[in-house]
């Protein structure tokens, strides 16, 4: 009697339950059906990897697709002595195998399952040094070369350099300097210059909420030798474009405290207690608003009404494609001392623009993001017009590309494709895993 058959007698003898005897034919039948079981396996996805050899040797495009295994249940992993990831040096910056839920089968290294973000650690290395960087900007700062200031370039502002100011103007032009530097909200700032204390320049960014969010609006500031008994000459850096009523193409801003359009009461310039925060903060809330349409006069009177309404928001979508206008000139045409500024904002920011386009063109209404791409969409909101959409696909399409050259991740925007082959023969480089 062979070892293992004497083994198994001993424990059938002793009655362990564990141990049963069968007969060839069912221990044949037994084996059958296992290796049946063995060939099913459920259905798990493969990914090809395209390099396409006349595009970035460092780009990737991925594809999925199903495929049918038959194989045994093995692990597949890469050989440590596998070339390296090209760009790093890195094999750890490519994601290694990602397990399949339901099977204990092992994907190839270097796929991931759908919507796995890829490369996190050096994404959020970069956001945190971006965001470094823009809280390292000054809101409050002295500078010196004024010479692209409106008021300062020939035959622009037409204003005459005050040269032996009078005590008090210092005195006043000083206490401003205090308050602004004190007082000024997160989102505006300011510069002045050291040798032409009636100049200053200030940036406002475009408040949540409204057509102008996440934008950057440029004005020079001008303190004329009668100040503060006259208010100050305010100049806006259109780039030729009028996207409100109270600004315009020619740089000129109208504002009741600046003494550029009526207005009764604490509406007007006081010398007394009007001052320079007042102006900036005011255009921030007062012009830059949710409702721009109804700053234009006589339109007021519409608001609230079904076809003041339409026509607002008919507004809104002009004045969005034209904000978005004044976000490339604002990057391509920085002003001085604000190059950086301009650069690190929309670095910052170009993700909750593109969020806001994306979703402007899916439908929703102008206006409604409320910050990091959060949605507050007005009740009985509207579809968006087709001819909008059109015309904002275009500028889409090119503040993906300004944003990704100063070093936005714009990848989610960017449509996944594949080259499939160039007319002339060459090497299929597809590798299949």
């Amino acid at each position: 009697m062979a070892e293992g058959e004497g083994s198994s007698s001993r424990r059938w003898a002793l009655g362990d339950p564990d141990v049963v005897e069968v007969s060839p034919e069912a221990a044949a039948a037994a084996r059958w059906s296992s290796a049946r079981l063995k060939r099913k396996r459920t259905t798990v996805a493969h990914e090809i990897i395209d390099l396409d050899a006349n595009d970035d040797p460092d780009g990737v495009m991925i594809i999925c697709e199903k495929a049918s295994s038959h194989k045994s249940n093995h692990s597949v992993s890469h050989p440590s002595d596998w070339p390296k990831h090209p760009k790093s040096g890195l094999a750890e910056d490519v994601p290694g195998p990602s397990h399949q839920p339901g099977t204990s089968t092992v994907l190839p290294w270097g796929c991931t399952t759908p919507g796995r973000p890829r490369k996190h650690k050096e994404i959020k290395i970069v956001d945190n040094k971006i965001d470094e960087k823009y809280k390292a900007f000054k809101q409050f700062d002295t500078v010196t070369d004024h010479s692209d200031h409106y008021y300062s370039m020939s035959g622009k502002g037409n204003v005459p350099e005050v040269k032996k100011p009078s005590k008090d103007w210092v005195r006043r032009i000083q206490h401003e300097w205090k308050v602004l530097e004190k007082d000024l909200p997160g989102t505006i700032f300011v510069r002045v210059y050291e040798d032409r204390m009636e100049l200053l320049r200030a940036v406002i960014v475009g408040p949540a909420g409204t057509p102008y969010h996440d934008g950057l609006f440029f004005f020079d500031v001008y303190f004329p030798s009668q100040y503060p008994k006259k208010p100050p000459l305010v100049n806006y850096r259109s780039g030729g474009l009028r996207l409100n009523p109270n600004l315009y193409d020619s740089g000129k801003v109208c504002l009741s405290l600046l003494n550029t359009w009526s207005g009764h009461g604490c509406e007007k310039w006081n010398p007394s207690n009007s001052t320079m925060l007042q102006v900036l903060v005011s255009i921030q809330a007062l012009v830059l608003n949710a409702k721009p349409y109804f700053n234009e006069p006589g339109y007021a009177a519409s608001a609230n009404t079904p076809q003041g309404e339409k026509m607002s928001m008919a507004y809104n979508e002009s004045t969005f494609l034209l904000s978005c206008r004044t976000m490339l000139y604002s990057l391509r045409n920085p002003p001085k001392h604000f190059e950086d500024f301009a650069r690190v904002h929309f670095c910052k920011y170009g993700r909750n623009i593109l969020v806001g386009c994306k979703a402007y063109m899916n439908g929703a209404q102008v206006g409604c993001l409320a910050g990091n791409g959060v949605q507050d969409v007005d009740e009985g909101d509207k579809s968006c017009s087709a001819n909008f959409k059109g015309s904002l696909k275009t500028l889409f399409d090119e503040l993906i590309k300004e944003f990704t050259r100063i070093g936005v991740h714009c990848h989610e925007f960017q449509p996944q494709r594949v080259n499939p082959g160039s007319t002339r023969a060459k090497a299929d480089t597809t590798l299949r895993l």
